[in-house]
């Protein structure tokens, strides 16, 4: 078994232990069989160890001795929680009402600043549209990231990509109206949305 898939495994049994335990600790005799793989966890800051007062408490909740508990420290949530998501594939691409998009590597890096800035930002990214930057890959066949937009999230994008045009590169925003038809255009009279569809050439 590879490296990666041992600590995985490793992290899952503490994860499983830990999470029908009502005191919220992995025990000793629970871990016995993966007990080398617990310790070398917390040597990489994966799990932290019960200090001598949790482990007398746990003890007496038990009812027996307990030499050493586990549990995973925030790292080891957050590795655990990656390593089993699973970004939605082109196979499972949203129903109608969303398109494929293909974005080159400065319009995702222009769209991952404005989902950044989300909180800071009077108009904000469109509900989804985070979701689905924090997840796009690079399809290795068009060498383009792949995401599937709502009607909405694609105005929210021509409008990052407008804030990109004005602040740093306008190449992301032409590109986008050429390969998708939409841009933004803000002015007088605009409705109260701030997201005009303009067909482009």
């Amino acid at each position: 078994m590879p490296y990666e898939d041992r600590t995985v495994t490793a992290l899952e049994a503490v994860a499983e232990r830990e999470g029908v335990a009502e005191h919220g600790w992995a025990l000793d005799w629970d871990l016995r069989p993966v007990r080398q793989r617990v310790f070398n966890l917390a040597e990489r800051g994966l799990t932290e160890f019960a200090g001598r007062e949790d482990r007398a408490a746990l003890s007496a909740w038990e009812g027996r001795a307990v030499r050493w508990a586990a549990r995973l420290t925030g790292a080891g949530h957050d590795l655990l929680l990656y390593s089993r998501f699973r970004p939605q594939s082109a196979e499972d691409a949203p129903g109608p009402g969303f398109q494929r998009v293909e974005l080159i590597p400065s319009q995702m890096t222009a769209l991952r600043l404005f989902v950044a800035l989300a909180d800071r930002l009077r108009v904000p990214p469109a509900d989804g549209l985070a979701e689905w930057v924090h997840t796009a890959r690079r399809d290795p066949v068009v060498k383009r990231y792949v995401l599937y937009l709502s009607a909405e999230q694609m105005e929210c994008v021509a409008y990052a990509f407008w804030l990109h045009r004005m602040s740093r590169s306008a190449l992301e925003a032409n590109r986008f109206t050429r390969d998708y038809g939409i841009t933004h255009n803000p002015g007088p009279g605009a409705a109260p949305s701030p997201f005009r569809r303009v067909v482009g050439p």
